[in-house]
């Protein structure tokens, strides 16, 4: 009874990490040294051993400044590991735990690098999905979380990188919104049409996916007889796109059927 007895408190014992581990040549390591290997193996690129390392460390000494770099480094360890769910999660775990560390900008920007990663595809993805299925979800994280760095961080080393990506997600985004637009268009849903091409107006003014919106629109409305909504969005393209090739009746995508001569 009494060798079952300490069996049974060994054995608890090791699951509270207060005994080596069996086979485990890390069970007696101390922080820095766990912190240190695995910095050195995620410089070697060697990522699922770093992420092994960085989170044994932060299991047997979760107090203490290496616990907390250990959370930040293994969120680009994933990232680099191509597993951009669990740098996201890593990196919004080290914010919610530590709001005030000097180097929580970086989680930030993480966050947003491993949505972007996500999200790299959806222009490349554009002619081969039907576009009113494709949820940008990855991009408009991304954007936040770029956002959210530059607003809070404006200094931050890593917000220049974060303004030229948030532009192209900005573009990114327009372009999906305009995609969804042309694909009602052609489908005679003219209304949803319209509305794409109006959040796009709204929300995207600088895009130049806006080109585009503005002839969907306008497109759109002929098509429901709204002269004057067709008109309205007639004179904001040629105020803005005074060269355009729409304006002329030449669809450079060569999607739509009625040219501007015909009602303009």
């Amino acid at each position: 009874m009494r060798i079952l007895v300490l069996m049974l408190f060994a054995a608890m014992l090791t699951a509270c990490g207060l005994l080596p581990e069996q086979g485990d040549e890390t069970s007696r390591w101390s922080a820095s040294k766990l912190y240190s290997e695995a910095k050195a193996q995620l410089a070697d690129g060697n990522y699922q051993r770093a992420i092994q390392l960085y989170e044994r460390l932060e299991a047997r000494y979760p107090y203490g400044p290496y616990a907390q770099q250990a959370q930040l480094e293994v969120a680009y360890a994933y990232y680099k590991d191509n597993e951009p769910a669990s740098a996201i999660a890593a990196a919004d775990r080290f914010i919610r735990l530590h709001p005030n560390h000097p180097h929580v900008d970086y989680a930030y920007y993480l966050k947003g690098l491993a949505n972007f990663v996500e999200e790299r595809g959806l222009l490349a993805g554009l002619g081969r999905q039907d576009m009113s299925e494709r949820d940008p979800k990855a991009a408009r994280e991304s954007f936040e979380a770029f956002r959210e760095l530059v607003t809070r961080f404006p200094d931050s080393k890593y917000t220049p990188d974060a303004l030229a990506r948030m532009r192209y997600l900005v573009n990114a985004l327009a372009s999906h919104e305009v995609h969804v637009a042309r694909y009602y268009f052609k489908r005679g849903a003219y209304v949803a049409a319209a509305n794409r091409g109006k959040y796009v107006v709204e929300n995207y003014p600088q895009a130049p996916a806006l080109e585009e919106a503005l002839y969907l629109m306008a497109q759109s409305y002929d098509r429901l007889g709204l002269s004057d909504l067709r008109d309205d969005a007639m004179r904001v393209l040629k105020l803005n796109f005074p060269t355009s090739p729409y304006l002329t009746g030449k669809d450079p995508r060569a999607a739509h059927e009625r040219p501007w001569w015909k009602f303009w």
